[in-house]
């Protein structure tokens, strides 16, 4: 597709959505927007929400509360008129294990009414085409990844939405898998991919949705969420103890780290210079001296950590969104005062359904298999 006269909508909107199972909120006055082109993180830790917004969002999940567009389309009510625009892998792919991975994309092509030729350019497009002839169940995890990804890309769609698709992959298979990605977004689509290995995806993001116990935390371009977070600077000291009383009366915050200590300014940064400075002059004499980059999994922790003064990002005016901009909290988006939750390297179960909801569909291009 690629070609629509309409697309100054963005490719996802969602305001105040909820979902709960049994009394517990999944998904709690959720606010984000997607925008069109480039790849789009949606971050947070195992259990924070972004499964069961992913299902809402296609369909195969009921809303409770909310609103969700797709290029400016409202669903699930008019999901029908928009769902060939987008593609989409949730939870596992599956294909016919003995079937060639060409076979089973011509068996999907017919069955969605997509011209048989895009089959050799799908699998090219992913890097498939030498094993192409190949037994599905001798594929790699990360080759059925890619296959699953050449399946979505049948009907040319716009919008591609991968959920935790690097779970299980190899760093090889995990590589390759992010060159699909951003390969993908500099072709002109959007790809909108749920992780909670922020690192993985900060590697290839141009903006991100960070979001715990169904609440957005903070949205934005990578880099100006990452500008409005101080970076410390790493000081190693013959006595730590005395170092730290003196960067404290100077008006510096410390934090140990191990057989070092983490120097910065509430309000605003601190230099390498300064640091080195202060302790000179009372004779303390730095061993090292290093600025250490905030990347987005810190901002996390940083965002959550309990205190009296949390990081926060401010709301545009009239609006609840949160922004990449330091400010005081929406009311109702702070994060709770408890400990961060974990970053579990294990997939996470899916959440355990209501009567009303459907089962987990794998969609591709518009199709269901």
């Amino acid at each position: 597709m690629l070609d629509h006269p309409h697309q100054s909508a963005p490719a996802v909107r969602i305001a105040g959505l909820r979902k709960t199972y049994r009394a517990i909120a999944a998904v709690d006055d959720l606010t984000m927007t997607v925008p069109n082109g480039g790849v789009h993180g949606f971050l947070g830790p195992n259990g924070s929400g972004k499964t069961t917004t992913i299902r809402l969002l296609l369909g195969l999940l009921r809303t409770e509360a909310g609103s969700m567009e797709l290029f400016g389309e409202p669903v699930p009510a008019r999901l029908p008129q928009v769902i060939d625009r987008v593609g989409a892998i949730v939870e596992q792919p599956r294909f016919f294990e003995n079937f060639s991975g060409r076979k089973n994309l011509a068996l999907l092509a017919q069955g969605i009414g997509v011209p048989i030729n895009r089959v050799g350019e799908v699998l090219e497009q992913v890097g498939l085409a030498a094993r192409a002839s190949s037994a599905f169940r001798t594929y790699s995890l990360g080759m059925k990844q890619r296959l699953a990804v050449a399946a979505t890309l049948l009907k040319s769609p716009d919008l591609l939405i991968f959920d935790e698709p690097t779970n299980g992959l190899d760093p090889q298979g995990i590589h390759e898998f992010r060159s699909t990605m951003r390969a993908l977004a500099d072709s002109g689509r959007t790809v909108l991919v749920s992780s909670h290995i922020l690192s993985e995806v900060q590697q290839i993001a141009d903006t991100v949705t960070i979001i715990a116990r169904g609440r957005a935390l903070a949205e934005g371009p990578v880099a100006t969420l990452l500008a409005g977070a101080t970076d410390p600077v790493r000081v190693s000291v013959a006595d730590l103890v005395r170092a730290t009383e003196v960067l404290t009366r100077a008006g510096l915050a410390v934090q140990p780290d191990a057989a070092s200590l983490l120097v910065t300014r509430i309000g605003g940064p601190v230099q390498p210079a300064e640091v080195a400075r202060v302790l000179g002059e009372q004779g303390l004499w730095v061993s090292e001296l290093s600025v250490q980059r905030r990347n987005l999994e810190e901002l996390y922790l940083q965002l959550t950590e309990p205190g009296p003064v949390p990081p926060v990002f401010a709301a545009p005016a009239g609006s609840a969104r949160p922004a990449g901009l330091p400010g005081p909290v929406p009311p109702g988006l702070a994060p709770p005062a408890s400990p961060p939750e974990a970053w579990a390297p294990e997939a996470r179960p899916p959440a355990t359904p209501s009567p009303n909801d459907e089962p987990p569909t794998v969609r591709f291009g518009g199709g269901a298999a």
